[in-house]
Formats: structure tokens, sequence, C-alpha cells
């Protein structure tokens, strides 16, 4: 341990600061524990408790169904079957990421409700009334794990697929001289093999469904996330508040113990030869049928159909103001420009430490750094404002003892609070993209550049600056995108009088204004589609090197 500290330089000093500060929502989440239960969580557990634990859980396992029938599937069929339409599924089924969950809701409520057109258009031709006809209730548990299930599948699909290509053609062709069909292949070698990236893939999709409160909120399903934010906000008890997401943080704990113990002691090898065009499964004209509707059908329920939608109520019938939806969208585009800069710059500089200081205190620090990105917004909101209103209240009680100022709230009721949660949420984020970026940069170039008497700084802004610009754009873009669609933190942490995009959309739909809330919401949709068609590209880009 001394010998760790004895090689603690600025950078390692400044990873280890950085990770202290990042981790200190998880701190104050988990230190309410020792403040005792009080009557509020009393009366929660005598109450509804119980139903934000069994409808989570339930929400998991739903979710869990949806995505791995559609993920792997899809993966499978585009990485190793040969039909028609194949190269624009395996781009287009990543469409749906572009797509916030809550949208998505509020677009097929507006469609499937009871007062929706289809419903209506049902009556209409029927001459049945309420209650004579049964028809799914959009606004429940099953609506919501079929909303989540449209716009998270492409985490399985995208990890399933990359893991389906790595394997090498020999091993298919063993299998089929050893006698196994196609389906025996596929359940006896392919999908054993690809495990550990459906696993992943199946980890982020549940950590995003314990992290969704827009779609669980709008649908009236009791679950942590709408416990959290409805015990901060309505009973004004944020001790209380603390304790519900440690539960939920717990639940966390657990995907990320799961996902880790599915890789335990287990390796997977592939010599990663590219399969040529002859070696892919050509389907007959019914199978190719089949498989082309299997893949069409989640890009049209999770991306064309919402997308249509919104455009239609945008362009024909919503009603809003100009000025208003121009200050949203500058509050928004300046509040994800602001966060994903600074994201990415706390990444270069974790990320750099990373690699010129290989100790465990840097890499530790840089994973606990990277932690936040695993927890829900509404556990960061809360880890974050108690601290941050302990601080405005000591600097505001020294101003006026001291200087006889009346300063106000400088940290929990600013653009502070909201910056500070986007960089602990989503740095995991850039960090992954930077990372790439970095490690493709061969260390000798570092060590010709410092004999050539270049310091560390001008190293990171004259060479690896202009080696991973595309990495660093990514890591931007996919900040930005996510920033514009989280709710929960903004709805906790915004300063009074302040909108986004995402929060416009959620009130207007929650006062059940939803055709008035597509403008806002088809353009978070639009902008979140930039960095969809920049994965796909790079995606396939790397494919080309590879076959070359």
């Amino acid at each position: 341990m001394l010998k760790q500290l004895k090689k603690i330089n600025w950078l390692s000093g400044f990873t280890l600061s950085t990770a202290l500060v990042l981790s200190l929502p998880i701190f104050v989440v988990i230190s309410s524990l020792f403040s005792g239960f009080g009557p509020t969580l009393t009366h929660l557990i005598n109450t509804v408790l119980s139903d934000y634990i069994s409808n989570s859980i339930l929400l998991l396992i739903g979710v869990s169904f949806g995505v791995l029938l559609i993920g792997v599937p899809a993966a499978w069929l585009t990485s190793v079957c040969d039909f028609k339409g194949k190269r624009v599924f395996s781009w287009a089924l990543l469409l749906p990421l572009a797509v916030p969950a809550y949208i998505v809701a509020y677009t097929y409520t507006g469609l499937f409700d009871f007062a929706g057109p289809v419903q209506t258009a049902f009556r209409e031709l029927t001459g049945l009334s309420y209650g004579e006809y049964w028809f799914f209730e959009i606004r429940s548990l099953g609506g919501a794990i079929c909303m989540l299930t449209f716009v998270l599948y492409p985490y399985v699909y995208l990890l399933a697929r990359a893991a389906f290509l790595e394997y090498s053609t020999n091993s298919l062709e063993v299998c089929r001289t050893l006698g196994y069909s196609r389906k025996r292949a596929f359940f006896h070698l392919s999908l054993p093999m690809a495990r550990p990236a459906i696993i992943a893939g199946l980890t982020l999709a549940l950590m995003e469904t314990l992290a969704d409160f827009g779609t669980v909120q709008y649908f009236g399903v009791n679950t942590f996330t709408t416990g959290i934010y409805r015990t901060f906000y309505g009973l004004g008890d944020a001790t209380t508040a603390s304790q519900l997401a440690t539960i939920l943080l717990s639940f966390v704990g657990f995907l990320i113990i799961l996902e880790r113990y599915s890789r335990r002691q287990n390796r997977y090898h592939s010599n990663s030869e590219q399969r040529p065009a002859g070696a892919l499964i050509r389907l007959s004209f019914k199978d190719s049928c089949l498989a082309w509707v299997f893949c069409f059908t989640p890009v049209f329920l999770g991306f064309i159909l919402p997308a249509s939608v919104l455009l239609y109520w945008s362009f024909s019938q919503a009603e809003f103001e100009l000025q208003e939806y121009l200050q949203l969208a500058w509050n928004s585009l300046y509040l994800a420009l602001s966060a994903a800069a600074i994201a990415v710059a706390f990444s270069v500089l974790l990320a750099y430490a990373k690699r010129i200081k290989k100790t465990r205190l840097v890499e530790g620090s840089t994973t606990v750094a990277s932690l936040g990105y695993a927890l829900p917004g509404t556990i960061i909101a809360v880890g974050i404002i108690t601290p941050l209103a302990w601080l405005d209240h000591q600097v505001i009680d020294f101003a006026e003892r001291y200087l006889g100022l009346d300063l106000g709230l400088i940290f929990s009721g600013t653009l502070f609070a909201l910056l500070f949660a986007y960089t602990v949420r989503f740095l995991a984020v850039s960090m992954g993209a930077v990372q790439t970026g970095l490690e493709k940069i061969k260390p000798n170039i570092d060590n010709c550049a410092r004999s050539l008497g270049e310091s560390n700084f001008q190293v990171i802004t004259r060479i690896h600056f202009p080696l991973m610009r595309s990495s660093l754009l990514t890591a931007l873009l996919i900040v930005f995108v996510d920033v514009l669609k989280e709710l929960p933190a903004t709805l906790i942490l915004r300063p009074f009088n302040f909108n986004t995009l995402a929060v416009h959309a959620y009130e207007l739909a929650s006062d059940e204004r939803l055709i008035d809330a597509a403008p806002a919401s088809i353009m978070i949709v639009a902008v979140g589609l930039l960095p969809v068609i920049i994965l796909s590209r790079s995606i396939s880009n790397a494919r080309k090197q590879q076959a070359s």
C-alpha cells in the first residue's frame, strides 16, 4: 500500500479524487440505512412496498423474455443466414435505440387507448360499446413490458450478433459433418458460445428497465423509480427516498454480479476469421419470408410506427408556440453539449491516466468512476441533492455571517447539480468509446514523442486527439443523446422554471395532451438517430477492415 501511495503523481491524485467525487451518490444513498426506519418508510412497507418489489421483479422477468426472444434470433438470422433484406435489417434492427421508452409509451397510448383511433374505429365498425369487447389494456404492467421490450432488445441483438459473427465457419461445418441439424448446431454450439455476450446485453437492458421512470409512471405501474420520485417530491422525505434507492441499488448490484458470474472462469476462443459469403446458410423462399417478417416486426413496432405517428401528429394536429419550443430546444442542446463535453474531458484524463500509470490504485479508481451508468437516474439524483443541499446551506450561512451577502442556492438549485448528475450517469458511456480509441494507438508512439521532448499534455493534444477524432466524436454524440433522453434525474434536479424537451413531453403527456407532446418527442427521436447511424457504420467499417 505504501509503495502504491509513493507512486501517486498529479494524474493519479486526480483519478482518485474524481472516483471519490463521482461515487458520492452511492455513499450518500447507502448511508441512509444508518438513519433508522422513519414513519414514512414504515407506512410504505405496510402499503405499497410489496407492489414496488413485485412489479419491479415482474417487469424484469417480462423484459428478459421479450428482449431474448427478439434479440437472439434476430442476431442469428442477420449474422449466419442469407435472405433478402438481410443487409438492411442488420442496421435497421438498431433503430429503436433512438427512441426513448416513454415516448413509445405515449405514442401507443394515443393509438390504442380507449379514446384512440384504433378502438374508436373498432366500436364504429362493430357497434359494440365499452365493456362489451376485450382489448389489450395498454396502460398496464404488460403494456410497460411491451414498450420496454420494443426499445431495449437492440442491446441483446447488438452484442449477440457481434459474438455470432466472430465464430469460425469450420466450427459450424464440423457440427454439420457430425450429423447436427441447424437447430441442434444453434442450441448446442452457437448459443453456448455467445452466452457471455447475450448475458452482457441482457444485463444492460435490465439496468435500463430498472432506471425507467417515464413509462411506468405514465402507465400507473408502481415500481421503485416511481416510489422514489413520489416519496422525494410528494412526501418531501429525502431520507426515505434514499432508503428506497438503496433497495433498488441492491437489484442493480445483483445484475452486475450475475453478469460477472456468467463469465466467471469460462473462456471462449475464436479465430475471428471472416465468414465467406458461400458459407452462409441459404434460406428457402418460405424461410426467407419468415425471417423477413421476424426482423421487420420489431423494427416496425419499435421505430417505424412510433416515428410515423409522431410525425403525423406534429405536422397535422399538434399545437405549439414556436418561441417556446426554440427555448426548450436551446435549453436541451446547451445542457446536453455541456454534459457531453465534461464527460468526454474526464474520460480522456481518466483513460490516459490508466494508460500511463498501470497501478491498482488508478485502475480501481477508473472502475469506481465508471459505476454510475449502472445506477438509475433517480438514485443519482437523490444521492446528489442531499450533499449539495448541505453544501449550499453551509455556503449561505458563511456568506451571511461573515460577508453580509445573500447568495441563494449555488449548487443544488442550479444547473451544476444536473451537470454533476449527468457526468456520474454517463461517464462510463464516454469512457468506453475513448478507451477503445486510445487502445488502438500503440504505446511506442507515446514513447517516441516523449523521447523528442513532448510532455504528456502535448502527447494528448498533438498526437492522441487527431488519431482518436472518430472515437471522441462518437463519445460526444452518445452522451449528448443520452442526456437529451434522461428524464428522472432532470425532473428531480432541474432548476425552477427550467424545462427541456424531455421534461416538456413528459408534462404534456401527463396532462393527457399526447398530440401536443409529439413535436418535442419527434425532436428527441430525430437527434437520437445520429449516434445509431454512426454506431451502425462503425460496425460495418470494422467488418470490412477485418475482411481485408
